[in-house]
């Protein structure tokens, strides 16, 4: 860790661990909350905008803290009972406090006129665009602070403060040039110092205060009560909407919960885009290069996604996510690898003069990876519609015609080399497991073209099929038995794990078992999956990263696919055991310390966790493993 990122008074860093951070959402932005109470993660208009509270990426960058005076520690932190409602528990010398904080939600807003971003169909409710704060003392007195210091445009942009009435209880963030503004309501007294707005009071037992930070028209609660009466309304609104999911009756249940309300919170909710994070450049390795903007949606979430919705009974959400995928497929003669959440093609990477989280540098917005060829794509978006098609009656028109583009695609380029799941940013490679996923994109398209009457095509995508699974057989093997990363070399990979769950070969098959084994037993750290050997693979990077969560995950449920529940159930028990404070998962974690590691949360993380739980629930109950892939049978 770089000096410039010390506190000099204690030497440690001044960042939060990345799993201890809380997250928040309205389905279309997001914020995350350091333990202290500050927020120091928020893109404004959504969740891909610039940031105007920056300080997870830079300390100067933009904050908004409100809490105790002399206290960053809290007692306690939790999420309120099956909601996005984080409440903070801070007891001081003089007494104790609860805050609770939550993007609130309410009503449909659009009943005179259409709105000019949904694209599905709308619901009954709808983001209110305003970050509410309450705070309320159960016993004593304790000195309570509000110091909010928005930056725009990623720090680059401090911000004018302007009273807007004739008291003290509001006041506008605004820069010149910009169409947004914040507005500070608050029960408190505000003062205006440059750029920060700050409050303080003393609050006794049984008193409460609030404040709340909105961005657009729909108005945010002037007292007490009201933000009490819309945290409530916010709080029944992510309950109602668990409540529509279906979840065992098992230990951990809850793990599952979290984890589809986390889902829920990374979908863009306009679109139906499910975003793999909600964050950009928290490295990978600390202190190192390994820096991605992931708030975009990548095509190949889709069949992971729903898998794992369809699984929970959330069909509304998965087919949301589907028709933004059939939308952007539909689009693009070529399809990308990922998108904007509105759908948009390009994505320019660049690099901001920020001093990155602990130090990590370069911090990057955008993602060149756009621009990849990734062979995997198609496999997704056939996997996806066939997940689709056997929920619903048939297959119409206009998904035939996307479903038909897609796996002449896969035919036309699964010879070439790509630049893999992993987008290393190498030179192409024959990797194994982007002809896994265009075989895949055949052989579903062969299931659905039998579904749909047209039988002489079947029957050649059939074959075809066949054929990129003889090549796989024949050229990504070892002389092991073993699948390798990429044809003619031994390395592991364990996008390779994906082998019999997309049901490339019998579960049973000599050639999966050893796969799994292999994995399991030789890409480990202290039992935890790397995606490879960065010496063994021409990443473009080289440099040392974290165990990957989602990978851990896939081992649960191929070794449970194998029979090896034993050792399935043990692995999953270690995961669950190394997530957040909170039930968060980063996307990945260091193997030695157990510490979180990259952007936070990754929806990637939590549908495999899905997947590896259902596993270990339905071996737990009798079932054999593929009864979780109800509808892929």
């Amino acid at each position: 860790m770089s000096p410039s990122v010390q506190d000099p008074a204690t030497g440690r860093s001044p960042f939060p661990p990345i799993g201890d951070y809380g997250f928040l959402s309205d389905c279309e932005t997001v914020a995350l909350v350091a333990p202290s109470g500050n927020v120091e993660w928020l893109c404004l208009p959504r969740l891909d905008s610039p940031s105007v509270f920056g300080a997870l990426l830079d300390r100067d960058a933009g904050d908004f803290r409100f809490g105790p005076y002399d206290l960053n520690v809290p007692a306690a932190r939790r999420y309120l009972p099956g909601t996005m409602v984080l409440e903070t528990s801070w007891g001081t010398p003089g007494g104790w406090i609860i805050v609770r904080d939550l993007l609130l939600m309410g009503p449909w807003h659009h009943e005179d006129q259409r709105s000019k971003t949904h694209r599905r169909a709308p619901t009954d409710y709808d983001a209110d665009h305003v970050l509410l704060r309450t705070v309320r003392c159960v016993n004593g007195e304790v000195q309570v602070v509000l110091d909010c210091e928005p930056m725009f445009d990623y720090g680059r942009r401090p911000v004018e403060w302007v009273y807007s009435g004739e008291a003290y209880e509001q006041a506008v963030a605004r820069i010149p040039g910009h169409d947004l503004e914040l507005t500070l309501t608050t029960d408190l007294r505000i003062g205006i110092e440059g750029g920060r707005a700050t409050a303080r009071t003393l609050l006794k037992e049984g008193e409460r205060r609030f404040c709340a930070l909105s961005w657009s028209e729909h108005p945010p609660p002037r007292t007490s009560d009201e933000a009490y009466d819309r945290l409530v309304w916010t709080a029944h609104h992510w309950q109602h909407w668990l409540a529509r999911g279906h979840f065992p009756d098992h230990p951990w249940r809850g793990y599952l919960q979290r984890s589809a309300l986390t889902l829920k919170g990374l979908t863009f909710a306009p679109t139906g885009a499910l975003v793999a994070a909600a964050t950009t450049s928290l490295p990978e390795t600390p202190g190192g290069r390994r820096n991605w903007d992931y708030r975009y949606s990548w095509v190949r979430d889709a069949t992971f996604a729903l898998w794992a919705l369809y699984t929970l009974g959330f069909d509304w959400e998965a087919n949301d996510f589907f028709w933004f995928i059939a939308d952007v497929a539909e689009r693009d003669k070529d399809l990308q690898v990922l998108y904007g959440v509105d759908g948009r093609a390009v994505l320019p990477e660049e690099e901001l003069d920020l001093e990155g989280y602990e130090g990590a540098r370069p911090v990057r917005v955008g993602n060149a990876a756009y621009q990849q060829r990734q062979h995997d794509v198609w496999g997704a978006v056939l996997d996806s519609v066939y997940l689709h098609t056997k929920t619903r009656d048939g297959l119409d028109e206009r998904i035939w015609a996307i479903l038909v583009h897609q796996v002449e695609s896969a035919l036309a380029s699964w010879r070439e080399p790509d630049q893999g799941v992993w987008e290393v940013r190498g030179e192409p490679q024959h990797f194994t497991s982007s002809k896994l996923m265009c075989w895949v994109a055949v052989d579903r398209g062969a299931r659905l073209a039998s579904m749909k009457g047209e039988d002489e095509l079947a029957k050649v995508w059939e074959e075809r099929a066949q054929e990129i699974k003889d090549d796989i057989c024949t050229h990504g093997v070892d002389e092991r038995g073993v699948f390798t990363q990429r044809y003619g070399a031994p390395a592991l990979d364990a996008s390779l794990l994906l082998i019999p769950l997309f049901r490339f070969l019998p579960v049973d098959d000599p050639r999966v078992v050893a796969t799994v084994r292999a994995i399991g037993d030789e890409l480990t750290v202290d039992g935890l999956v790397l995606r490879y050997r960065v010496e063994e693979t021409d990443d473009g990077l080289g440099t040392e990263e974290g165990a990957f969560l989602i990978c851990s995950f896939w081992l649960v449920s191929a070794l449970s696919e194998i029979g090896d529940q034993e050792r399935a159930r043990a692995l999953c028990e270690k995961l669950l055991s190394l997530a957040s404070p909170l039930e968060l998962y980063a996307e990945e974690i260091d193997p030695h310390s157990g510490r979180h590691l990259g952007n936070f949360p990754q929806a990637f993380t939590h549908l495999a966790l899905i997947n590896a739980v259902m596993h270990i629930i339905l071996s737990d109950q009798g079932a054999t493993p593929s009864a979780f892939i109800r509808l892929r049978s």
